[in-house]
């Protein structure tokens, strides 16, 4: 999220993890090329009118440099013409202030899954079928009650499957920049889920590496 009007960018922030999302925030294009530059991102929220660098420069910035991050301006520049300008300079969505933050919530998800690199809509393995966009998701067709995180996190899982994700990673991917290395919370997240989750266990560990999806009905390598 990049927004030099910092309670707005903190409202939003706090709205997108409250919906499962990691969030990190830049206040200006400087320190947000920074953060660009050391984290691989999978949709940038970019205002138009930044300090440091500009947000037209910054989206310019972004393209060239990796086709696989997906591009939402958010400004308050609606007229035709501006929302045209904006995404001839390569952005993929354009959304003008103010706005509806439903609206804006399922356009990042929409450009989430319009990704390059984004998997199939429905995530499916070892009977789990999860849905990021209806945020549905069971096992063996039964529904499964999970907080914002623990969807997150098996999201994040399923996503990887069958590799391993540590959890760094998974701080990472689920929560944000800020997020204490040593705090214990994947661990009570993972365990967690793998009650909520069910027999026979579908999420394997191994100390030192991370956590990874595992189907019981096909034989370990």
């Amino acid at each position: 999220m990049v927004e030099d009007a910092r309670p707005l960018a903190e409202v939003i922030a706090e709205g997108l993890r409250d919906q499962g999302m990691a969030v990190d925030v830049a206040h200006d294009g400087l320190d947000a090329a920074a953060k660009l530059d050391v984290n691989a991102y999978d949709v940038v929220v970019l205002d138009r009118d930044l300090p440091g660098i500009h947000g037209d420069t910054l989206c310019q910035m972004i393209i060239e440099r990796d086709g696989r991050v997906m591009v939402l301006m958010l400004t308050a520049a609606d007229s035709p013409g501006d929302r045209v300008s904006g995404l001839t300079l390569g952005a993929d969505d354009y959304l003008a202030k103010p706005f509806h933050f439903p609206e804006l919530v399922l356009r990042i998800r929409a450009l989430a899954r319009r990704r390059p690199a984004a998997r199939s809509r429905t995530l499916s393995t070892a009977g789990i079928e999860l849905d990021p966009m209806r945020r549905t998701v069971s096992r063996d067709g039964h529904q499964l009650d999970l907080s914002v995180k623990e969807f997150a996190v098996l999201e994040a899982l399923l996503n990887a499957s069958p590799a391993f994700l540590s959890t760094e990673n998974l701080l990472e991917q689920v929560w944000d920049e800020h997020a204490d290395p040593f705090t214990n919370t994947v661990t009570v997240t993972i365990s967690r889920l793998r009650r909520k989750l069910g027999d026979p266990p579908v999420i394997a560990t191994t100390p030192g590496v991370g956590y990874r999806i595992m189907d019981p009905a096909v034989p370990p390598d």
